[in-house]
């Protein structure tokens, strides 16, 4: 699997948990995120108040603040192309845009 960044993990997750119901082992799997890393971003996007734990339902549902990064991010990516790094320490656009 290609290097994703910490941008990129973090929309999949909100994107996981939009519409709430989602539990931890259901984000893990659409994020394809280890159980010690979505403790870590869980931990990280609840501090900050994008995602918010249901207790009464066990699960995981992005906030009113969370789909605004959501939508920011997205219109992000239409602009601007993924980048990677060359073996010469340069960055290139990816994907043909």
């Amino acid at each position: 699997m290609k290097y994703r960044s910490r941008t990129e993990i973090v929309g999949l997750i909100l994107e996981a948990a939009n519409g709430g119901g989602a539990t931890k082992t259901k984000i893990m799997y659409k994020a394809f995120l280890s159980f010690a890393q979505l403790r870590e971003y869980l931990t990280m996007l609840q501090d900050n108040g994008l995602i918010e734990y249901e207790g009464g339902k066990q699960a995981y549902r992005t906030t009113e603040k969370g789909m605004k990064l959501l939508e920011v991010y997205g219109k992000m990516s239409e602009l601007v192309p993924p980048l990677t790094m060359t073996a010469e320490n340069r960055f290139v656009s990816i994907g043909g845009r």
